[in-house]
């Protein structure tokens, strides 16, 4: 499955998209992890929850669930929030 990284954590794949395997978020993941160990830190807190400045979003629908299950053809955007401004979310997912 394809997975967008933004460019704040491009330092620990070196790449902007990456393949990763997983039948929900939660497996994409820690699949990610496995590759590039400690990215999945960066994501997800100690009470595996999305971090609140990353948004997760599966070809146009954000996801607030690690449960979400996915399709093969599925793509993963993550998007890192820089600090400063204000910005709805939902135009951001609606622009992708």
């Amino acid at each position: 499955m394809i997975v967008r990284i933004p460019s704040q954590l491009r330092s620990y794949t070196n790449a902007a998209e990456v393949q990763a395997g997983g039948s929900t978020i939660a497996e994409i993941l820690y699949d990610l992890d496995r590759q590039y160990p400690g990215l999945r830190f960066r994501m997800i807190d100690e009470q595996d929850h999305i971090r609140e400045h990353i948004l997760i979003v599966v070809n146009k629908e954000l996801i607030s669930s690690l449960d979400r299950q996915l399709q093969p053809d599925d793509i993963i955007r993550i998007i890192g929030s820089l600090s400063g401004g204000s910005t709805c979310t939902s135009q951001i997912v609606k622009g992708l």
